[in-house]
């Protein structure tokens, strides 16, 4: 089964890559985009500026390739729906020994 947000799949990264999400700063939706070197498992939480885990993107075992997900201000992985101040948020990507955290700022 094929991931629906792969973007290439045909092109595998040769590295590890979480790239800063774009619309930064951000109002309702933001894209954060990835690269997978090989098939590993996969996470990418968002927190608030205190360090609690607010969402989960992704946690799951993926292949090779670039991927998008997109981080909603008016809900979560988790379908449940949340309030979100303005300010300063992180999201951090975790696979094998590979870590890499940027930071996020919501306007309302």
């Amino acid at each position: 089964m094929e991931d629906d947000n792969s973007l290439a799949n045909e092109v595998i990264p040769l590295a590890f890559r979480l790239s800063q999400n774009y619309p930064n700063p951000f109002r309702e939706r933001t894209r954060i985009t990835y690269c997978v070197a090989y098939r590993t498992r996969v996470q990418i939480t968002v927190m608030n500026s205190a360090g609690e885990v607010i969402d989960t993107l992704v946690d799951e075992e993926k292949n090779p390739g670039t991927y998008e997900i997109d981080f909603c201000v008016s809900g979560g992985f988790s379908a449940e729906v949340r309030t979100l101040a303005s300010g300063k948020y992180c999201y951090r990507m975790e696979a094998e020994d590979y870590l890499s955290e940027k930071e996020m700022e919501l306007l309302q």
